[in-house]
């Protein structure tokens, strides 16, 4: 229920603990490993393990994520923001959470702060691949419940949230594990937060985990949780689940196995 909302409000919430800390040299040069050399294919694959047809559909047109008296919201049609929108601008949209005219809404730009340029450019030259169709969707219209979270400081627009935590990042485990942690802040952050302690993003919403419980997990069975979802007792765990088989089963096997080596070392030096 109201799933963008509670991924918004879950990094939100996990704001006062995140760190601050600047990456190291090292991961300067970190990215998502490249599987191919034609930047439109690499697009589609960093567009599939970030989210973006996720949140924006298989076909980019946009998906309807209002929730009744909160907000009435479309994330946008993709192939009609490629249609007018200069690469600058999409750039802005991505990782500075605004278009020309307006800020936007629970858009997870703080996430993607720290992405290298040429995976900003080859995410873009993916959708452009999208001819326009379908709706230019309205700007979002804020329900009481919705304005009384903004009264309250709890959501706030992704502009916002870049100022908020564009640099903030997951806890260091040394540049052995650089990798682990530059894909984890583009992605498990979304719902476990920059300090990945999870929590409970809203009243009605499921905790999610404090990410150290991979210690939990050896390298088998934590590939087959990002692979098909399934946890440890063969469990389907939610949106986890869900987001395991859509997005993390495209990660490759290098980015598997640092994701898991980078949060079982966060677990032994910041449990």
């Amino acid at each position: 229920m109201r799933m963008g909302i509670a991924l918004l409000l879950a990094w939100a919430s996990a704001g006062c603990s995140e760190r601050q800390a600047p990456p190291s040299p090292a991961e300067a040069v970190i990215q998502f490993e490249r599987t191919s050399s034609d930047p439109v294919a690499h697009g589609e694959r960093l567009a599939t393990v970030l989210g973006c047809n996720g949140c924006h559909g298989r076909d980019l047109q946009g998906n309807d994520w209002s929730a009744p008296g909160f907000v009435t919201m479309y994330s946008a049609n993709l192939t009609q923001s490629a249609a007018r929108l200069s690469d600058a601008e999409l750039t802005e949209a991505i990782q500075g959470g605004r278009r020309p005219d307006r800020d936007l809404w629970d858009m997870p730009s703080h996430l993607f702060t720290k992405l290298g340029d040429n995976e900003v450019q080859a995410v873009i030259a993916f959708i452009r691949t999208h001819p326009p169709k379908g709706p230019v969707h309205a700007p979002p219209e804020v329900g009481p419940a919705g304005q009384k979270e903004i009264d309250k400081g709890s959501w706030w627009s992704s502009a916002e949230g870049v100022r908020r935590s564009g640099n903030a990042w997951p806890p260091d485990a040394g540049a052995d594990h650089a990798l682990g942690r530059y894909i984890v802040r583009a992605t498990c952050a979304e719902c476990h937060g920059m300090d990945l302690r999870g929590g409970q993003p809203t009243p009605d919403a499921k905790t999610r985990p404090d990410l150290r419980m991979v210690a939990g997990y050896d390298g088998p069975a934590f590939r087959r949780l990002l692979r098909t979802g399934k946890a440890s007792g063969d469990r389907e765990v939610s949106l986890m689940s869900q987001v395991a088989r859509g997005r993390y089963a495209h990660f490759t096997e290098a980015e598997v196995e640092a994701v898991h080596r980078y949060l079982q070392r966060v677990g032994e030096i910041d449990p």
